[in-house]
């Protein structure tokens, strides 16, 4: 059984006037794919890092499985790590490639060779184990450096960013296959992306983090639907969740000429607050008639995706008080809006339409701690 505990581990760099992690608090079951996510600067290689034994945690401590591995060089926490880069070596076949940690350690030449035909055999390597890198696509060279990873046999695997460096169409194909072999060999993984879309779609479960902190660690569901902060909503989903800056009133908050109820409790969570961030999805806006309710923009970009359509829209000035929360405005001072449309049906570019939100369907956070409220 190999979990992997996180202990209050700390990383501060020289000279540094803040951690790079901050007491990072964080426990990875026996077999899960557990996925690093965050902006750039944010902490999370550098927390692989410190897990690999390349980085040094100045305070807390790391476990692998049993063993305390906080001071234990990195060739004895049988681990195995996959770059950016990938890191072959140009002169050497694929098989030598795969092999050459194996030769290093010792294992005898019928042994690497059966470890090396099985990885091959399982990542569909077997036609190329004679040639050298140069004459591999990027996939393939991934692939490589995956079966040079797996044919360790190791207790943890460790990725970082492994798949930046392909195309966009490679990469949608890649991280399934990485997926689907992980959950095939059932060796717990840590991984690390500054994509959200390649953090929900491959990770068991995904942790958040921001300026060296982890702000929240759940399914890729959970996170999406029950965000607890106004940072992990607007970073967790694609396109991004609307999040605007709202007036409170006495039976709801503002959006625009319209009051989106809320529950005397809700209400009790807000006391003494003049403002909220309300936090809208993109499919949870819906366009309704031109009357007072909701919020009027104006449609200045149509994305159409074939199934789906996406508006971004600027915010128009009705006289209500509504700002940009969580996000920096346009260049132009505008508020930008995004909401989903009937692909079928898109608006006219420049056109105005009116949304609104059920009261079910609305995210609400402090505007003072950015904690949520409701959603």
């Amino acid at each position: 059984m190999t979990t992997v505990n996180f202990h209050e581990a700390t990383r501060v760099f020289p000279g540094a006037d803040s951690p790079a992690v901050d007491k990072l608090e964080l426990e990875i079951n026996d077999g899960e794919f557990m996925v690093l996510v965050g902006p750039s600067g944010c902490g999370k290689s550098t927390s692989l890092r410190m897990l690999a034994g390349l980085e040094e945690v100045n305070s807390g401590s790391i476990n692998i499985g049993d063993r305390d591995v906080t001071n234990m060089p990195p060739k004895d926490r049988d681990i195995a790590m996959v770059f950016q880069n990938y890191a072959l070596y140009p002169h050497m076949s694929v098989a030598d490639n795969m092999g050459f940690a194996l030769k290093m350690a010792g294992v005898s030449k019928d042994d690497r060779a059966r470890r090396v035909a099985d990885a091959a055999k399982l990542l569909g390597l077997e036609d190329y184990l004679d040639r050298k890198p140069k004459a591999l696509s990027g996939g393939q060279r991934q692939r490589v450096a995956m079966g040079r990873a797996i044919v360790r046999e190791p207790q943890v695997f460790l990725m970082d960013e492994p798949l930046s460096n392909l195309d966009a169409k490679l990469r949608v194909s890649t991280r399934a296959q990485i997926a689907a072999l992980q959950r095939r060999l059932g060796v717990t993984t840590v991984y690390v992306t500054h994509d959200q879309v390649e953090a929900m779609t491959m990770g068991d479960r995904v942790a958040v983090l921001k300026d060296g902190v982890l702000l929240q660690v759940d399914t890729p569901l959970n996170l999406y639907d029950k965000p607890r902060n106004a940072f992990v909503a607007g970073f967790i989903g694609s396109p991004a969740m609307n999040l605007l800056t709202v007036p409170v009133t006495d039976e709801g908050v503002g959006l625009g000429n319209d009051v989106v109820p809320l529950s005397r409790e809700t209400r009790g969570r807000l006391e003494g607050e003049r403002e909220a961030i309300l936090g809208v999805r993109p499919e949870s806006f819906k366009v309704v008639p031109e009357d007072d309710r909701g919020i009027a923009v104006t449609v200045d970009i149509i994305e159409e995706l074939g199934a789906d359509a996406f508006v971004y829209a600027s915010l128009e000035d009705e006289g209500g008080e509504v700002d940009r929360g969580g996000a920096e405005r346009g260049e132009d001072g505008r508020v930008e809006i995004i909401a989903r449309h009937d692909a079928r049906q898109p608006p006219a570019r420049g056109s105005r339409i009116r949304l609104a939100v059920e009261p079910e369907n609305i995210h609400l956070f402090s505007a003072s701690t950015g904690d949520r409220v409701l959603g």
